[in-house]
């Protein structure tokens, strides 16, 4: 019986020391800074710019940095939602989205091209259609295609623009029935391929791909310019200050703001970062509030 107690003393501390050790583990290992972007480009594109970037900023703030690839716009807002990324490049509607949904967030940074962010409309040019100054209400009969159903500049203000113009919502407006690519790429793809004759994109992709020799502006030719709206920007995950330390998220966007790297940059598509806030983002969030995609 003495022997039995003792073996059973001896087997509760030893699970006790072990449940010490394991716990003493796991605190000392190094959080993981986390990071994502709306997939407006195609995945193997986006892992390919976005890696060198989580190297870049493990090594300036030395932590760990994981670049973490989501599958749509609406993925990368409920990752940050969930806490599962803690700092991400959104458009301007789901930056305001995720915002929302996290209390405490905040926008750190814009590109120095974001304040005056536009898009285009892009026709192929077997359409017959032509630049114009003024919003072409002729494509009221051509087939359509917007970007993601959760993009700023392939959806929520092209749509916008089109309500402004005419007065009649997308359905009302366009006579045949319209699509969603899903990303830019893609609708500059299929405005080529003429499986739409427009497309709403965002200007810096397009411009990339004609600048890339990706698509010939002789089969693909933008019709029309929106007027100016703010839009992508990176957003802070407040647990970031409980992970990493107080004043973690000002210095997370010193070193956002000091890229210089053309390469780092190339990847943003942008030539330079600047300071952003929530309130840059006012008329995205009443724009989105008009059309039902934010509260």
């Amino acid at each position: 019986m003495q022997f039995q107690r003792l073996s059973l003393r001896l087997g509760l501390g030893f699970l006790f020391l072990f449940a010490i050790g394991c716990s003493s583990q796991e605190s000392a290992e190094s959080p993981v800074l986390r990071f994502s972007a709306i997939p407006d480009d195609n995945t193997s594109e986006l892992n390919r710019k976005f890696q060198p970037v989580a190297r870049y900023l493990s090594e300036q703030l030395g932590v760990e940095v994981e670049y973490v690839a989501s599958a749509d716009y609406g993925a990368s807002v409920e990752m940050f939602k969930n806490g599962d990324i803690h700092l991400a490049w959104f458009g301007g509607l789901t930056g305001v989205q995720a915002r929302q949904g996290v209390p405490g967030a905040k926008a750190i940074a814009q590109g120095v091209e974001d304040p005056k962010y536009f898009s285009y409309f892009i026709a192929n040019t077997s359409s017959g259609l032509r630049f114009s100054e003024s919003f072409p209400n002729e494509i009221a009969g051509r087939t359509f295609t917007f970007g993601s159903p959760k993009s700023t500049s392939g959806r929520l203000m092209p749509e916008h623009f089109i309500r402004e113009a005419t007065g009649k919502d997308p359905r009302s407006f366009f006579k045949k029935e319209f699509g969603f690519s899903g990303s830019h790429d893609k609708t500059i793809e299929q405005v080529a391929a003429g499986a739409y004759e427009v497309g709403a994109v965002s200007y810096r992709t397009y411009d990339a791909w004609v600048a890339e020799g990706k698509v010939d502006p002789a089969n693909v030719q933008v019709i029309w310019k929106t007027p100016f709206y703010a839009d992508y920007n990176f957003t802070a995950h407040p647990a970031l200050e409980e992970r990493f330390g107080e004043g973690f998220t000002a210095r997370l966007t010193e070193v956002i703001l000091e890229i210089s790297d053309p390469d780092l940059l190339e990847a943003f598509r942008r030539t330079g970062f600047i300071p952003a806030k929530n309130e840059d983002f006012r008329a995205i969030l009443e724009v989105a509030r008009s059309l039902r995609m934010a509260r």
